[in-house]
């Protein structure tokens, strides 16, 4: 797997670490975030999407990521589109 490092979430200290990558083999965004706590994960589990089972499927999961760092999530999927990433 090749990540590209787009960002970490400068306002976050030692122990918390959201983070944006891009996967440059796969073309995919990679991101790391904060676990939900129990009433949001139960909130997207119970959301109903026509043609989708509900739930959350075992190989996924939700994550929280932080507004302040949507110029990153847009800056990897910027790079992802990119001819000279692919």
């Amino acid at each position: 797997m090749a990540l590209l490092f787009i960002g970490i979430d400068p306002d976050t200290g030692d122990d918390e670490s959201p983070t944006v990558w891009v996967d440059q083999e796969k073309h995919e965004l990679v991101l790391q975030g904060w676990k939900p706590g129990p009433e949001l994960e139960a909130e997207c589990a119970a959301f109903e999407v026509p043609g989708h089972a509900q739930g959350i499927p075992e190989h996924e999961t939700v994550i929280r990521v932080p507004a302040r760092m949507v110029p990153m999530i847009r800056e990897a999927c910027d790079a992802v589109e990119r001819a000279d990433v692919r």
